[in-house]
């Protein structure tokens, strides 16, 4: 089956030529024209990726990317903005709020479809998926899920992929380039200094003092570093301690 995608697009013009070339491409493109019946219709049928314009009838794309990434079920599913709103206040505004990728029109469909590729590939689950526990941190590589002190928390997909690649690696420290490679590959919108929203919102989700971490520290001048402390798989943890 291919994969499907929502795509929230006002123009008709712009919509057929997004679908055309996705489909051509192999995807299957549920096509929006207001944002009202996108996260419902999400919860019945979740799709693999969500393309987004920004102003659009009945709400906007920031909206729906908003309640998509505050809801559990659909929180984890990839965000791409599709939008004629450019400046560099607008796609740090769609990165806080929670998009993996940026593209602005006019664009090249080509180029659409190649971003596409990239960024679902990015989030194509590892084929050997480790559960770390971290303290009171659960890190679920399989379900892609993050638990703190049992509780289910919600995060994005790049928060997720961020964490568990720091997580993977305890006690090294990586600069904010090597960071943006590991989480984001070739996504253009981001910068270096992206990494840092993410990590005040990872920090936020996973510290009782997000203001001094226990776990993700920052290295002055260096960048960033998951500490090594009470680092265990999920083996480890379910292994009965000797009477």
């Amino acid at each position: 089956m291919s994969l499907r995608i929502f795509l929230l697009e006002d123009d008709p013009d712009i919509s057929r030529l997004v679908q055309y070339h996705l489909e051509a491409a192999g995807y299957t493109v549920q096509p929006y024209a207001s944002a009202t019946d996108v996260v419902p219709e999400a919860e019945k049928r979740r799709p693999a990726l969500f393309l987004l314009d920004i102003m659009v009838p009945g709400g906007d794309g920031l909206d729906v990317c908003r309640r998509l990434r505050q809801n559990p079920a659909l929180s984890t599913v990839p965000i791409i903005f599709l939008t004629a709103r450019a400046t560099e206040s607008d796609r740090v505004h769609g990165l806080e709020l929670g998009a993996d990728d940026y593209i602005t029109k006019p664009f090249s469909p080509r180029e659409l479809v190649a971003r596409v590729k990239a960024v679902l590939r990015r989030f194509e689950r590892p084929e050997v998926p480790e559960n770390i526990v971290f303290g009171d941190i659960q890190i679920d590589g399989g379900a892609m899920q993050l638990r703190v002190k049992g509780e289910l928390v919600t995060t994005t997909a790049t928060e997720f992929r961020l964490l568990d690649y720091l997580a993977r690696h305890p006690g090294r420290v990586f600069s904010r380039d090597q960071l943006l490679d590991a989480a984001w590959g070739d996504a253009r919108f981001v910068t270096p200094r992206s990494v840092d929203v993410y990590v005040r919102r990872i920090r936020e989700k996973i510290e009782e003092d997000p203001e001094s971490p226990r776990y993700l520290k920052t290295m002055r001048g260096a960048g960033y570093r998951f500490e090594r402390a009470e680092r265990m798989t999920e083996s480890q943890a379910n292994t009965p301690v000797a009477q």
